[in-house]
């Protein structure tokens, strides 16, 4: 039988390198306020990645009093292709750092917020909805790092505030630059995206105020070709129709192109529509999506440094004036 190879350990490490088990543990737990050489800490390095040096999970644990773990906690959002992009990108980031990132459903738990740091010991939580108070407080006092990012439009310090309004907005904008004056808004069926939809209506609702459109005419937009082009029908109906759509994401848009051409009806000729993600399919829709981009990747790493800053006492770092997001003008509108 095959012997099962050893695991390297900080020893191997200290005899590759020549140097003290206490010098390797100085420079691969980054310990401050050790005068180390430069060529010294790279041999250190070096001498770890020949051996494929792993430091053990638990004795980290056992040395700073808690995991490296990061918490991510949800609410029961649909894992759609923007918040797995941010959960990838973000995962990868704090990996650069030595930290593993857990996700976690809120509402899937049956256990809160607390139950769940207290058993999994985190080094920071992310939120991306309000925790209560007084969790924040219990977590802080614990010495966890707590990381909000919240769909909102009131700044809050040391809170990452993302405006869905902003979003849509842009939407509007362009659609009134091509003379459409009526607008429809397309309302996606996911109750659990409530908390997105309804911000980027009253975007859409404050935008056409301020530039003199009409109230905008929302729908609910399922994704099937009939029901949405019902819903097309019901807004092309009448002495005034809907010229132009805001729909709430690409895969409502999607549906919507699909059901304006089970009627026989061109886009943008006879209704354009404008989404919003900018997904990878956007570009191949017939016609290809006009959309707003929302930079999930660039959005992610901000949140990862917002975490790393705030571990290494540092404020957190300024929100971006373009919100993260652009227009993609393409052939819908």
């Amino acid at each position: 039988m095959e012997r099962r190879r050893r695991r390297p350990t900080s020893a191997d490490v200290a005899r590759e390198a020549g140097v003290s088990r206490a010098t390797v543990s100085y420079v691969l737990n980054r310990v401050p306020h050790q005068s180390i050489p430069e060529h010294t800490r790279k041999a250190v390095l070096e001498a770890a990645e020949r051996l494929n040096y792993m430091p053990s999970a638990a004795a980290r644990i056992l040395r700073r009093g808690r995991s490296e773990l990061v918490l991510l906690a949800i609410a029961d959002w649909p894992i759609q292709h923007n918040v797995a992009q941010g959960i990838e990108v973000l995962s990868r980031e704090l990996d650069e750092h030595g930290l593993t990132l857990v996700t976690r459903h809120l509402e899937r738990s049956p256990r809160g917020i607390a139950d769940l740091w207290n058993q999994i010991n985190p080094i920071a939580v992310v939120g991306v909805e309000a925790f209560d108070q007084a969790d924040v407080a219990a977590m802080r006092a614990a010495g966890i790092q707590v990381v909000l990012a919240l769909v909102s439009d009131d700044p809050q310090p040391g809170v990452l505030t993302i405006s869905q309004r902003f979003w849509s907005r842009l939407q509007v904008e362009h659609l009134a630059a091509n003379g459409h004056r009526r607008l429809g808004y397309a309302w996606p069926t996911d109750p659990r995206v409530t908390i997105f939809a309804e911000p980027r209506l009253a975007g859409v609702r404050e935008a056409c105020a301020e530039l003199g459109l009409e109230e905008p005419v929302a729908q609910v937009v399922a994704e099937d070709t009939s029901a949405a082009a019902r819903v097309a029908e019901t807004w092309r109906a009448g002495p005034r129709p809907v010229t132009a759509i805001c729909a709430y994401n690409d895969e409502v848009a999607f549906a919507l192109l699909a059901g304006i051409r089970a009627l026989g009806l061109q886009v943008p000729a006879d209704l354009a529509v404008v989404g919003l993600d900018d997904v990878l399919q956007a570009k191949f829709a017939v016609p290809p999506l006009t959309t707003v981009a929302v930079d999930n990747p660039r959005l992610a790493k901000h949140l990862a440094d917002s975490v790393i800053r705030g571990l290494d006492g540092k404020p957190f770092p300024e929100l971006p004036p373009d919100h993260f997001c652009r227009l993609v003008v393409r052939e819908s509108a």
